[in-house]
């Protein structure tokens, strides 16, 4: 192959986005705390902070570096107590999803980050959607991926969980096993999905031994007892969405057996442009439909950024 030849297949290869990304893993100071971060991109680029779910963290969103760092520039936090990210004592440090949002509002300020596409799995829901009420001139758009704001999108799972908001004490026990065990861990990943070979068991394995260590039942119990507080600000958000109508792009893996499918059609009952695909994925879709998802993110902040672009020199 001629090097004119060679460019060119470089230069396709590139544009597929498939090519393999440097990423960057680091730790800056926020609040006292270190805070762990996966990056990856052009700093230049249209900025998609990536806000991931229990029992995750920042590792969720490894599929996505490879496959869009070439044009975006990709941010991915691990929460106080999750990941990489110090895990302080709950006795000195509130677990409580304010606190979480006021901690990643503070780490992008840390990092410069001034505008941003928001995308929320599952706990990044309740985190980014207090961020982008707090800063809503901070954030281009939105995308959903399995995270809730309607009550009616949480599943049978909850009834347990319901249960240890309204007695702690007596339901503490129960929602552990409910929220926390092996068998909850690996379900929050296959769900319902007959090819449960697509799986790869390591998923919820490494997830169950980051459960496992010394510490993370409080801190997860306790920020798990927070999340009455997402329930009870669910008719904000849909307010705020009704109201500011933001640019918004929801994926939804059907075979999650934590929050209903009829959630999607809920978020576009309150933004009726917005753009839902509902795929043949689980709770965690990145597990088995990152090629599709990310084309989907691709092609939405991209003609995010143009109509951005547009409005600005107008």
């Amino acid at each position: 192959m001629n090097s004119q030849a060679a460019e060119g297949a470089r230069n396709k290869k590139k544009g597929s986005g498939t090519m393999s990304q440097h990423v960057s893993y680091r730790t800056v100071k926020v609040d006292g705390l270190t805070i762990f971060y996966r990056e990856a991109g052009p700093k230049d680029a249209a900025t998609i902070l990536l806000l991931h779910g229990l029992p995750s963290s920042s590792r969720m969103f490894e599929p996505f570096f490879a496959r869009l760092a070439d044009r975006h520039h990709l941010v991915a936090p691990d929460y106080p107590g999750f990941g990489h990210s110090d895990w302080p004592d709950p006795k000195q440090f509130a677990y409580t999803f304010d606190h979480c949002a006021e901690i990643i509002s503070h780490f992008t300020e840390v990092l410069r980050l001034s505008r941003y596409t928001l995308y929320m799995q599952d706990y990044g829901g309740p985190v980014g959607f207090r961020m982008a009420l707090a800063q809503p001139e901070r954030v281009e758009s939105l995308i959903v991926q399995n995270a809730v704001a309607h009550d009616e999108g949480l599943g049978v799972n909850w009834k347990t969980r319901r249960a240890f908001w309204v007695d702690r004490a007596a339901n503490e026990s129960a929602l552990r096993t409910n929220l926390l065990s092996l068998a909850t861990t690996r379900t929050r990943h296959v769900g319902s999905d007959p090819n449960i070979e697509r799986y790869d068991p390591d998923l919820w394995t490494d997830e169950f031994a980051f459960l496992s260590q010394p510490g993370q039942a409080k801190i997860q119990s306790d920020l798990f007892y927070d999340y009455r507080t997402n329930v009870e600000s669910y008719p904000k958000w849909q307010a705020w969405m009704r109201e500011k109508q933001p640019r918004l792009l929801v994926v939804w893996g059907k075979y999650d057996p934590s929050f209903d499918i009829s959630e999607p059609e809920a978020y576009r009952r309150d933004v009726p442009n917005a753009e839902v695909h509902v795929l043949d994925a689980g709770h965690f879709a990145l597990d088995t439909a990152a090629d599709e998802i990310a084309a989907l993110v691709r092609n939405f902040v991209g003609s995010s950024r143009g109509g951005l672009q547009a409005r600005r020199t107008a």
